[in-house]
């Protein structure tokens, strides 16, 4: 695309949101329960749109090469990002499930669930590539110093004798195994042979050998013209892929060249941005600044002999706190200036009113609200659903006014090279230039008051009062984390979490790779009063939206709800962990490694494990972002320790990460992930206090599963054929995972297996019996899991919601019935 496309497509985008900022005030208004499904479609048409303008900003800001308009564009996608994670907050509140269908939305706003696909910004990784370089390279570094330690039980070592005796028996079991096959080969041979000298051959006249030949070429002629008929066939209704693969990734390694191309033209643009910059700067203050200088001074002495005629006296000098000299340059009169004075004089006549009439409103207040008490109860069944106070709008109202008074008219053509524009760079740098030379101004005209004051007044300087603090909600008062290692230095813990063990090197997976298809019938469910169980494309969003968007960027993590911790809860097999090293992946965060078996004899007793909590928590605040991973959390929060367990203590580090999390700050970028497959083993009250979002992932039905299968052999190097019956592999993996799925590709796709597919195409049934061989999550599993999941804070609600809505609609019913 050109940038004239990018500038078309940047125009569009702010006309969709300038919609959608129209569409916010009604929002805002309180809305009765009865309504609670309008109110949930119009939210959840908000949230569509704004991941699709997410989609679009983060293209524009990845492509853009113009360097002022990309500093606008690094503001909107955090503030587009901030209000996604808002409105996806309130659809969890007023659906009262962590996966809101909105299969209905996406088709009446005709788009597809690709349109539903969180988009991770590109600039996640590439602003900190260079961080995450140099520390990949450290990392590298202190594995690879300590020596690795086997013990002899484990590895015990041959004499050289027997080493070489083992050696020659498996040679020899292979070569009289390859004797026997051609052993074989010869006997059938002469066994062919013998037959055709006692039988003879069979003699054919020349027609009948000519009608034999004429039949075997016709067939394999029509076999395989209708072989080719059916996959043409097939490749036009997207049932198969299409044969030209190598012009598509032509045409896509061509695409990504010209974005790496533009990548490179945006750094030289930056480069020769910054030194315009500082040019303009320097050029500004020597050619303009001695004007505004005495602009400046000429305007403040005015106002000192405006004000001593209309006062008496000359004037206090503005402090630093409230602008200093800029509320003068304000243009204000001096009939001002004596309005403003006044106000001050009668506003502190009214407070000390109030403060002594402020102990009766209190007592008056008390009374009226244990009298309003039953009130309250009563309403607080028709509680008002309405959307929370927004931090991320007023980010986006800002971004938008900027294009609007800026870029919106501005032509391009005063600019093909896509360099900057000097006139907006003036102004800027202008208001620059005045902000210093005013604190400059400001040090003199203080100086020159005094000696006013000194030889007209014959007055001594007042000392300045300090202005005083607006009175308003004292700021909650958390407590402070004691340093226990105040004399070790961030890398010296940094090395010793990784010598043991505790930092990992985390292995690159991308969301992406997470596949799964999305549930395109979970508002039918609804309406037939069945709950819908979350899909793997709705495992893979949330987490995306939870972990990866909120860790991505500060900005968005400032303005995002918090989110200390989430617990994925699922079979084994479900890639719990791998979700855990996406998110590590896409925002380039440390993993730091708590499970009770990796801690099993490291920092023993109560002061290690103090230590432990606080070395982990202190080189993950420092190094943000970071995940912090637990496997197998169940075992932090047994109801009863098996006594296998006893001797790993799983529940030692329970109370010290539990006060560990409530010490995190809106500001910290570290999340807390767990993962469990039997979390029935835990206390229910522990387990919901510490983790903020429960995600339940269950075993996938036949869709995914047929996307499983199908990706899973592709990323093999293996082309799907018409003899590999994928859909018959969907149906009898019934109960499988993804993970014993992919057990049973390796099992089958070995290097021999691959080579010889151009001879013997794969075939369903060769991955049976290596599936047999797996066991599957049973009914009883499953159904236990979700027995639990409704046992959560948030899965009781939802009950209590489906028993409401069942009783209503009984109610109405039997009216219908006495009607009648």
């Amino acid at each position: 695309m050109s940038e004239g496309a990018y500038q078309r497509l940047w125009d569009s985008s702010h006309l969709i949101l300038q919609e959608l900022l129209d569409q916010e005030q009604p929002l805002l208004e309180p809305v009765p329960h009865r309504e609670r499904q309008s109110f949930r479609y119009r939210l959840s048409s908000l949230y569509l749109y704004y991941l699709g303008l997410l989609h679009r900003f983060d293209t524009l800001y990845d492509q853009m090469v113009q360097p002022q308009k990309r500093r606008l564009l690094r503001r909107l996608p955090d503030g587009v990002a901030g209000r996604v994670l808002e409105l996806k907050d309130d659809l969890v509140r007023v659906d009262l499930c962590e996966t809101p269908c909105l299969d209905q939305v996406l088709q009446d706003l005709k788009l597809t669930p690709a349109d539903l696909e969180v988009p991770i910004p590109k600039y996640f990784q590439l602003e900190r590539s260079s961080v995450l370089r140099e520390r990949g390279h450290m990392l590298a570094d202190l594995l690879s110093r300590p020596e690795p330690v086997f013990s002899e039980e484990s590895f015990p070592v041959l004499p050289r004798t027997e080493a070489v005796i083992l050696l020659q028996r498996a040679e020899r079991a292979r070569q009289g195994r390859l004797r026997a096959t051609f052993m074989r080969e010869i006997r059938k041979e002469e066994e062919r042979d013998r037959k055709i000298r006692e039988e003879g051959r069979p003699r054919f006249s020349q027609d009948e050998a000519a009608i034999i030949i004429q039949k075997v070429w016709k067939g394999y002629q029509q076999r395989k013209r209708t072989q080719q008929d059916r996959r043409t066939e097939m490749e036009f209704i997207g049932m198969l892929p299409s044969s030209s693969q190598a012009e598509h990734s032509a045409v896509t390694s061509q695409a990504s060249l010209g974005e790496d191309v533009r990548r490179l033209l945006q750094t030289e643009k930056e480069e020769a941005f910054q030194s315009a910059m500082v040019k303009t700067h320097d050029a500004l203050r020597e050619m303009e600044g001695p004007d505004m200088r005495e602009k400046m001074k000429e305007q403040i002495r005015q106002w000192f002999i405006e004000c001593r005629a209309l006062t008496g006296r000359f004037p206090d000098y503005p402090d630093e706190s409230l602008g200093g000299s800029y509320l003068i340059f304000a243009d204000k009169t001096p009939e001002q200036v004596k309005m403003e004075l006044e106000v001050e004089v009668q506003e502190s006549k009214k407070k000390d009113q109030k403060k002594s009439k402020g102990k009766e409103k209190e007592k008056k207040e008390k009374k009226e609200k244990k009298r309003k008490g039953d009130m309250t109860r009563k309403g607080e069944a028709d509680t008002m659903l309405r959307l929370l106070p927004s931090k991320s709008i007023p980010v986006i109202n800002a971004g938008h006014e900027e294009y609007t008074n800026l870029w919106k008219n501005r032509f391009d053509s005063l600019h093909p090279n896509q360099s900057f524009d000097s006139e907006i760079l003036q102004v800027e740098k202008r208001k620059e230039v005045e902000q210093e030379i005013q604190i400059q101004v400001d040090e003199l005209m203080c100086q020159e008051l005094k000696n006013l004051r000194l030889a007209v007044d014959r007055e001594e300087g007042r000392p300045s009062k300090p202005p005083k603090k607006k009175m308003g909600k004292k700021p909650e008062k958390r407590k402070k984390e004691k340093d226990l290692t105040p004399d070790r230095s961030v890398d010296s813990l940094f090395e010793e979490l990784i010598i043991f063990g505790l930092l990992k090197k985390c292995e690159t997976v991308a969301v992406k790779d997470y596949v799964g298809d999305y549930l395109c019938l979970g508002s039918t469910l609804n309406l037939a009063n069945k709950l819908p169980m979350p899909s793997l494309f709705d495992t893979r969003q949330n987490v995306a939206l939870y972990g990866v968007l909120r860790l991505g960027s500060p900005d968005i993590h400032s303005m995002a709800p918090l989110i200390r911790s989430i617990l994925l809860v699922g079979p084994s097999g479900m890639g719990k962990k791998m979700l855990v090293k996406t998110v590590c992946t896409e925002t380039g965060a440390n993993l730091f490694d708590l499970s009770p078996g990796n801690l099993q004899g490291k920092y023993p007793g109560k002061t290690g494990v103090q230590t432990l909590v606080h070395i982990v928590f202190k080189v993950a605040r420092y190094l943000q972002p970071s995940v912090i991973w637990i496997g197998d959390a169940e075992k932090n929060f047994y109801k009863r320790v098996p006594k296998e367990d006893k001797e790993m203590d799983p529940k030692r580090i329970k109370k010290d990460l539990t006060k560990a999390l409530r010490l995190l700050n809106p500001g910290d970028r570290m999340r807390l992930m767990e993962t469990t497959d039997r979390p029935q083993a835990a206390e229910m009250k522990g387990l919901c206090r510490t983790y903020e979002r429960v995600l339940l992932l269950p075993r996938p039905d036949y869709t995914p599963r047929y996307v499983l299968w199908k990706h899973m052999i592709e990323a093999q190097g293996v082309q799907v054929t018409q003899s590999l019956d994928v859909s018959a592999l969907a149906k009898v993996s019934d109960g499988y995972t993804p993970g014993c799925i992919l057990q049973a590709i390796q099992a089958v796709l070995t290097e021999r297996r691959l080579l010889q597919l151009s001879k013997r195409p794969l075939v369903a049934s060769e991955f049976l019996g290596h599936l047999a061989k797996l066991d599957p999550v049973y009914r009883e599993e499953e159904e236990s899991l979700k027995d639990w999941y409704f046992k959560t804070p948030l899965g009781k609600k939802r009950m209590k919601l489906i028993k409401d809505q069942d009783a209503t609609e009984e109610a109405r019913l039997a009216k219908e019935k006495k009607r009648k």
